[in-house]
């Protein structure tokens, strides 16, 4: 079995061993050279393209170590050897180039990869699903008896949350009481053999739980330590609670959603969440990428606020220029014209004209051509100056004729269009089935229904994500028989104290 220690799970004694003895060294230089070794044990080649930061002790690391140990692995592995450096106007650089026999069509791009998911709800169970898809082995630890709080949400299936499905699927169960001292020294185990630690708790809980930043890098210096929570482990609001409604509406969001005199609207989705879990993927793959050069985890802080306040687009910088507060404009947009919703006899229909040349098609598709040489509307900027005036004129015309139709006259003009589709259409779009972004999961009781599948696609395939979803605790006993080789006693032990 695959542990980032380079050591599989039958050999744990001696896994303990070589982390005491690195332990007892003491400096950073000592987790340094044990970074590397472990990542050469994992990665073979990738070895040779290895810097230390410390480019003295690194020379002497890579006579010493690092020289002798790609040998070998280049003698016995079957991985590809990493391409020679170049020298390029004086700056040490990497050939891009990959021989065709290190690509693995349907290879996941992180297989190999431990994840350990100490998340609940949305944020960090999106991030890690996320993970999942990529191939990561994922094993979310949960609280016995209850679990994730989104196991009691709905909708349900039988008694099954839907709603933990869609989140969770492709990933294990484990229950842990990480109050306890035995659920808290398993999980300082399992953790010395991950590359991802991944939690959502707010600042602090961890780390009075004894499994914060600090005491889990002293134990694995190679793992990459990612929080996800309201406001970030710093400033005046770090030890603040927090849910996505509340980061919607602290960071401005709820001031730009909804109609121009309307009151404050949430967005239809849990922006906050699911935009700080996609930043905490984006990260983690960071810091992963980052170790490949130093051997070392990184701390990785992404807050539900700072995440919301990155994705408000121009409108900081409208604040800053124009010196006012952007407000609500319904479906329209700031600074294009027209680029918003239209009701047509039947339905609604958007249309996106976002340049001059867009504009003309769409006159031309309305059989409106005078508009193109109204003055008012010559330029974006004079269409978006005298947007009332436009949509009065445009909104008749729109009325006129159903939502099919305007589609197939603005989409023969090639004017960027679409319906607006409730659920229900969306779910029996022929696009949507065709980059099969709908999949169906079963979960531990064989109870089937559809979620969303990933969107990512990858030229060599490999992002498969997984159909299942686990019950509570489902992996508890075989991943604390494999990965820490405890016997039947020991884990009945472990029940009987309600530690897992």
């Amino acid at each position: 079995m695959h542990s980032f220690s380079g050591i599989t799970s039958s050999t744990p004694k001696s896994a303990s061993a070589n982390r005491r003895r690195t332990s007892e060294a003491g400096t950073e230089q000592a987790y340094r050279r044990r970074a590397h070794h472990v990542a050469s044990n994992r990665r073979g080649a990738l070895l040779s393209r290895r810097v230390p930061i410390d480019r003295t002790a690194g020379q002497e690391y890579s006579d010493r170590v690092a020289a002798p140990v790609a040998a070998t692995v280049a003698a016995t592995a079957a991985a590809p050897v990493a391409p020679p450096r170049r020298t390029t106007g004086g700056r040490d650089t990497q050939h891009a180039t990959v021989t065709s026999s290190a690509v693995q069509p349907g290879r996941p791009p992180l297989r190999g990869t431990v994840v350990l998911d100490v998340t609940r709800v949305l944020a960090g169970p999106y991030a890690t699903m996320v993970l999942a898809d990529l191939g990561a082995e994922v094993i979310k630890i949960e609280h016995p008896g209850r679990g994730d709080d989104s196991r009691g949400y709905g909708p349900f299936n039988e008694g099954s949350s839907a709603y933990y499905a869609s989140l969770n699927r492709g990933k294990k169960s484990v229950t842990l009481d990480l109050k306890s001292d035995a659920g808290r020294e398993a999980f300082l185990r399992l953790a010395e053999q991950a590359d991802v630690l991944v939690e959502n708790f707010r600042p602090g809980v961890m780390a009075g739980l004894g499994l914060g930043w600090d005491e889990i890098h002293a134990r694995n210096p190679g793992l990459v330590y990612a929080s996800c929570s309201g406001f970030g482990q710093t400033g005046p609001y770090a030890d603040r609670p927090a849910y996505d409604i509340v980061a919607q509406a602290m960071g401005g969001l709820m001031a730009v959603t909804g109609e121009e005199h309307g009151g404050p609207v949430r967005v239809g989705i849990s922006m906050g969440d699911l935009s700080a879990a996609l930043f905490l993927v984006t990260g983690v793959l960071a810091a992963l990428l980052e170790r490949e050069s130093t051997g070392l985890g990184t701390r990785v802080d992404v807050a539900m606020l700072d995440s919301v306040v990155a994705l408000l687009e121009n409108a900081i910088v409208r604040n800053d220029l124009d010196d006012i507060s952007p407000g609500r404009l319904g479906t329209r947009h700031p600074a294009i014209t027209p680029f918003q919703a239209f009701a047509t006899s039947d339905g609604h229909i958007v249309v996106a004209a976002g340049n001059d040349g867009l504009w003309k098609r769409l006159c031309r598709a309305l059989d409106s051509e005078a508009l193109v040489n109204d003055a008012r509307f010559a330029t974006n900027s004079d269409r978006t100056s005298n947007h009332e005036a436009l949509e009065v004129m445009l909104s008749p015309i729109f009325a006129s004729r159903t939502t099919e139709e305007w589609l197939a006259a603005l989409q023969h003009s090639e004017v960027p269009c679409g319906p607006v589709n409730g659920i229900d259409n969306v779910v029996d779009d022929p696009q949507v089935a065709a980059r099969e972004m709908l999949m169906r999961v079963t979960d531990g009781d064989g109870r089937a229904f559809r979620v969303a599948g990933s969107p990512l696609k990858l030229s060599t395939g490999g992002v498969e994500p997984r159909t299942w979803v686990a019950t509570l605790g489902e992996h508890t006993e075989e991943l604390l028989r494999e990965r820490l080789d405890m016997d039947h006693e020991s884990i009945e032990a472990l029940c009987r104290q309600a530690v897992i």
